[in-house]
């Protein structure tokens, strides 16, 4: 069974485990996890590509890109984080309790991915390194259902690397309506200086592979 990483400062992992709708009930309560959420998706996608592209020397560069998205995909995170049981170590608002935002995807991904960035802010990168490492191995190496089929957002940046000079489309959060424990984004997908898809939500993520979906229709 995974275990969450040893912390040295106890108030990163609580902040880590703080999601937005218990600040907005509780004031004098500690930063919620968003802005280490932003963080540890940063160091997650750039340690899970370091290691696949270690383990699979002759793999092209499309092939790893599409094992990498679906190994920090919102299902592989969502699991791992029931895995870690952070739906009872949450702290959320009462609403977002009462809707059952305790095993809510969009927030157990999350809630993974903060702990990743401050776990990165307490011990480093060599730390997070090795317990990325701990847990991801045994996905990448015995779970072949991880090594989905390419996604739409793989599928729009391959296009665009071809056929733009190596450029990548940019993904643009344009509104997010509804309150914190049923939020809908709204994101945006461009390329250069124009829009070419636009796609919804209950998760940015999910948002913007619906967008690339809607990018790669028009453009087909």
């Amino acid at each position: 069974m995974l275990e969450l990483p040893k912390f040295q400062n106890r108030n990163l992992l609580l902040q880590a485990l703080t999601h937005r709708s218990y600040s907005n009930e509780s004031p004098e309560s500690e930063d919620d996890n968003q802005r280490l959420e932003f963080l540890g998706d940063c160091v997650l996608g750039f340690l899970v590509g370091a290691m696949l592209y270690e383990y699979f020397p002759d793999l092209p560069e499309g092939e790893l890109t599409r094992r990498r998205s679906a190994l920090v995909d919102e299902l592989n995170l969502t699991h791992l984080a029931r895995e870690l049981e952070l739906g009872s170590k949450l702290r959320i608002g009462k609403g977002t309790e009462r809707d059952g935002g305790r095993d809510a995807p969009s927030l157990l991904s999350d809630a993974f991915e903060a702990i990743i960035g401050a776990y990165f802010l307490d011990s480093g990168i060599d730390a997070v390194k090795l317990y990325v490492e701990q847990v991801f191995t045994p996905l990448i190496r015995n779970a072949p259902q991880y090594r989905s089929p390419i996604d739409a957002k793989s599928q729009l940046q391959e296009w665009v690397q071809s056929n733009f000079n190596g450029s990548l489309p940019e993904y643009r959060t344009v509104s997010a309506s509804g309150q914190d424990h049923a939020k809908v984004f709204t994101v945006e997908v461009w390329i250069g200086d124009k829009c070419y898809g636009t796609g919804t939500g209950r998760s940015k993520k999910n948002a913007e592979k619906q967008a690339a979906t809607d990018a790669l229709s028009r453009l087909s």
